[in-house]
């Protein structure tokens, strides 16, 4: 009786074991697959290395390490050079710009001169040309004195009139013909005034001294005797 009792317990116990196998099976195969999804987690959380990356900070600090040595050479010795390379450019300008003033100094001055010159000596052609005419006055005031011969005198005051005429109008001197012509005040000047039953109230009745034109300009108006 007890030994039957014996068996039954062992048979059972089998049957409990064999049920249970599975069980642990099954939770071994879940460990395993969690596990494996574990490690592919972890395998896309950790990023790769970039070699490019690496590469741009390598360059970095080569940089600034070509700085800092830049730096530790530019020693007391350097800049005291710098500055005196400096001052040498800066005396250059300065004695170029001296020169190029005192050259402006003396352009000023010479043109100055020039100018003065031309102011006085601008009539020195006329006079030249008027040199003739003085001497053809010398003539005709000795013969005048040596001889009575009146004709004589009075054609070569005539000669002399036109030749110092023709000197003055190549110089550009014109004489004004202002008789017969509306009174113009930029061009006449009335001294008198007269009726006339022949001309229109302000017309030139006569010249009492011409007036002269230099080139395009009034150098003396006439004084005149205008129609009333």
């Amino acid at each position: 009786m007890d030994a039957n009792n014996e068996s039954v317990k062992q048979e059972e116990t089998v049957q409990e074991t064999k049920q249970d196998a599975p069980v642990q099976e099954q939770t071994s195969e879940t460990d395993v697959h969690a596990a494996a999804q574990g490690a592919d987690v972890q395998d896309e959380s950790t990023p790769e290395a970039d070699p490019a990356g690496g590469s741009e900070a390598q360059a970095a600090a080569d940089a600034e390490t070509a700085d800092a040595a830049a730096e530790a050479s530019s020693t007391p010795d350097a800049a005291q050079a710098e500055i005196e390379v400096l001052q040498r450019q800066l005396e250059e300008h300065k004695q170029r710009l001296l020169r190029v003033q005192a050259d402006y100094d003396n352009f000023r001055r010479r043109t100055r001169q020039e100018k003065e010159d031309l102011y006085k000596y601008a009539v020195s052609d006329v006079i030249e040309t008027l040199l003739p005419v003085l001497d053809n006055f010398d003539r005709a005031l000795a013969s005048a004195h040596n001889g009575n011969d009146y004709d004589a005198l009075v054609k070569g005051i005539d000669m002399i009139f036109r030749q110092f005429k023709q000197v003055l109008e190549q110089a550009g001197l014109t004489a004004m013909n202002a008789v017969g012509q509306p009174f113009n005040p930029e061009y006449h000047e009335a001294v008198m005034t007269e009726e006339s039953e022949d001309h229109e109230e302000g017309i030139v009745l006569e010249e009492l001294q011409k007036g002269y034109m230099f080139k395009d300009k009034v150098l003396r108006p006439a004084m005149v005797k205008v129609s009333g």
